[in-house]
């Protein structure tokens, strides 16, 4: 089994930066992508960024040139650096990452969110 966690949400004023970290552990082979996905109050989940395993990345438009994510292969960890925050960004953060725990399978893995607060 593998376990997905996050940290480092929480309190922030406009305009400023957070970063989010989120850890794999259990059986891993290898890691494919590994993203980044929110969820205001009242809204629908929404995609956030992706990093694929080649490091290629991909960021929904309101976030591009604020938000910058990144991995680390060796900790199995990815991480969502968040700077000119806004209101509108408040919201709970999951991680997510395709994981294969052998080399015949694969699994979708989830985290249990971490809150971020943006307060204008």
């Amino acid at each position: 089994q593998v376990q997905l966690v996050e940290s480092g949400g929480g309190l922030v004023q406009a305009g400023g930066s957070l970063r989010l970290s989120c850890a794999a552990s259990g059986s891993i082979f290898s890691i494919t992508f590994m993203a980044w996905h929110r969820q205001a109050p009242g809204k629908q989940r929404e995609f956030v960024a992706r990093i694929a395993s080649d490091g290629s990345t991909n960021y929904v438009d309101s976030v591009k040139g604020r938000f910058t994510i990144s991995r680390d292969n060796a900790k199995n960890r990815v991480y969502l650096y968040m700077n000119s925050l806004q209101p509108e960004d408040t919201a709970v953060y999951y991680c997510q990452m395709l994981v294969r725990p052998n080399w015949a399978s694969v699994g979708d893995y989830w985290g249990q969110g971490t809150q971020v607060t943006v307060s204008s």
